[in-house]
């Protein structure tokens, strides 16, 4: 007898009957003889459910303070190869502005990461070990790596606009001889500060994270540069912000490709939640404001109101890809049709491709 305590959410069996002695007669269950087990049906009907209403996936446990990460670390890349192209063309203003829009989406994106992780030390502890495998944590090796040659710059910055009056003494000299590096250090390690967090949501079981695993790095790329081009428009006179306006322009047309060729490519029930409830409108929304901040940035980005106005549009538009995703994401782990179905098709489409001697399908 079972004492386990989802027994009071099975439904009654029906009573058996008593079967007489002697021999039974062929066909006795479907005349409406036997012991009662014969007639009913052991398989209900196929539904999309899971045991005891509970889903599939175990959804994720982020919320806001994650998506807020992903948009701020997108930001703090894309300034930081801003600001090493102002550092090789001699634009000191570009520089400047994108040097401390980096370290300063930085802050907030570490903040945002460590209110989701609970306790600051947790990110400490990451740190402990080193696994390739892992996105969270090369994410923390990357996050880590980026600072530490980001804020080595910035310092330096920040000295420069104090007019040399901070109290560093003899180590002035050796800030302005790395700062250079510094710089250099930090973009090489932009581009994967921006490309991770896609690595890090794809590599779950969460069913549409999963499905735009090949393509969601391509989009999380192309939105980080179309934000910061937008930053630096805001924070940037126009007659340095020429390399940004082009910035921008690229990363609106990446990211529209990008994402068009992703949901092309993905399962077509999988991509369903980037299109319906308040993941489709955030990320219709971030299309609109994509488009009006590109051409705004390509048509009047030399007027300096236009250039602002495109910016905060264009910055807008990388929030809400980096917010919609994350809900669409949620949405998919827990309603069991979006892991279901694609599993089934999966499954289908191995079967005629004559794949039935493994340990996925079987010849039954």
């Amino acid at each position: 007898m079972s004492l386990s305590e989802f027994d009071s959410y099975r439904p009654p069996e029906p009573p058996r009957r008593r079967r007489r002695d002697g021999p039974r007669r062929r066909g006795a269950g479907a005349a409406g003889g036997g012991d009662g087990s014969r007639e009913m049906s052991m398989v209900p009907e196929p539904e999309f459910g899971s045991y005891y209403g509970r889903p599939v996936v175990k959804p994720a446990p982020w919320g806001h303070e994650v998506a807020a990460y992903l948009f701020l670390g997108g930001v703090a890349g894309g300034s930081a190869l801003l600001a090493l192209g102002g550092q090789l063309t001699g634009r000191a203003e570009l520089r400047r502005n994108a040097r401390l829009g980096s370290v300063t989406a930085l802050g907030l994106g570490g903040a945002a990461l460590v209110a989701d992780l609970g306790r600051p030390e947790r990110f400490l502890h990451m740190l402990r070990t080193f696994k390739p495998t892992s996105p969270m944590s090369m994410g923390t090796w990357i996050l880590s790596a980026f600072g530490a040659g980001m804020g080595t710059a910035v310092a330096s910055e920040v000295d420069r606009m104090a007019g040399s009056r901070l109290p560093l003494g003899p180590l002035r000299p050796v800030l302005r001889a790395v700062e250079g590096p510094a710089g250099v250090e930090a973009a090489v390690f932009a581009g994967p500060l921006a490309a991770y967090t896609a690595a890090l949501l794809s590599d779950t079981a969460t069913p549409t994270w999963n499905a735009a695993r090949e393509d969601l790095a391509f989009v999380f790329v192309s939105s980080a540069s179309l934000a910061s081009g937008g930053l630096a428009m805001v924070t940037t006179s126009v007659r340095e912000a020429g390399p940004a306006r082009r910035l921008a322009v690229l990363g609106v047309a990446g990211e529209l490709v990008a994402t068009k060729l992703m949901e092309r490519r993905m399962d077509p029930v999988a991509a369903e939640p980037l299109h319906h409830g308040q993941a489709g409108t955030m990320l219709a929304w971030s299309e609109r404001l994509a488009v009006a901040g590109g051409l705004g940035a390509l048509l009047g980005g030399r007027h300096r109101g236009v250039a602002a106005l495109s910016g905060l549009a264009l910055m807008a538009s990388s929030a809400l890809t980096r917010f919609g995703v994350m809900e669409a994401g949620l949405h998919s782990a827990v309603d069991p049709r979006y892991t279901i179905e694609p599993q089934k098709a999966r499954l289908a489409a191995r079967r005629a491709a004559g794949i039935t001697d493994d340990s996925i399908t079987t010849v039954g």
